[in-house]
């Protein structure tokens, strides 16, 4: 099933919260995420440039820390939420600001912007997303070994339903899984995918190639 961009919450079996990201796509599958300091963007690769120039939302920071969050969503989004949160807007008023502001892309699919966020020690996660038809934002709690996900097409609400069990000890095990494992491996066209684990100190962060 093609669900296109994902982005998910999630608690390994030890504890540690999790969000992840995966970039799936069939019209530009030549992007790559790389990490920089506590951010992580999708750029393309190398020699596929001009792609951003055929459409301007391929490219963007997927990934950012602000204080003791992580961020991950599909666009331009991540920034300005990861800058209110770091200002001391809470996560809930920061998604609906940051969507609200940007409204879903407006490409040819009018793909929907899915965003998502843990807190280090909060027993929930939240996940968001704004459509051309309305605007989701939802904490959902988080069980030892349990994800939840949103997706930007078929699976493209908030929903307690839509999630899959999950256990990854580190950050590059998360983003491996969310690539293709669990409830996320009959998820079609994968490219690259982000995780963010949560540590003692604050958070691992990984990426992966398909």
């Amino acid at each position: 099933m093609y669900v296109g961009r994902i982005v998910a919450i999630a608690r390994n079996r030890a504890g540690r919260l999790a969000v992840l990201y995966r970039v799936s796509s069939r019209s530009f599958p030549n992007r790559e995420a790389q990490l920089k300091d506590n951010a992580v963007a999708i750029v393309p690769r190398k020699g596929f440039e001009g792609d951003v120039f055929k459409n301007p939302y391929i490219a963007y920071n997927c990934l950012r820390l602000a204080g003791a969050t992580a961020v991950a969503t599909n666009g331009s989004h991540t920034d300005p939420i990861a800058e209110k949160i770091a200002a001391g807007v809470p996560v809930r008023d920061a998604f609906v600001a940051a969507m609200l502001a940007l409204d879903y892309e407006k490409d040819q699919y009018n793909t929907p912007r899915i965003s998502a966020a843990v807190v280090r020690g909060a027993q929930a996660g939240v996940l968001g997303v704004v459509r051309e038809d309305g605007l989701e934002v939802r904490r959902l709690p988080l069980a030892a070994g349990e994800c939840f996900f949103v997706a930007t097409y078929e699976t493209h609400h908030v929903s307690p339903a839509q999630r899959g069990d999950f256990d990854a000890p580190n950050a590059l095990e998360g983003a491996r899984f969310i690539l293709g494992r669990g409830v996320f491996a009959d998820m079609t066209n994968a490219v690259t995918s982000v995780c963010a684990l949560e540590t003692e100190n604050g958070f691992e962060l990984a990426v992966v190639q398909a």
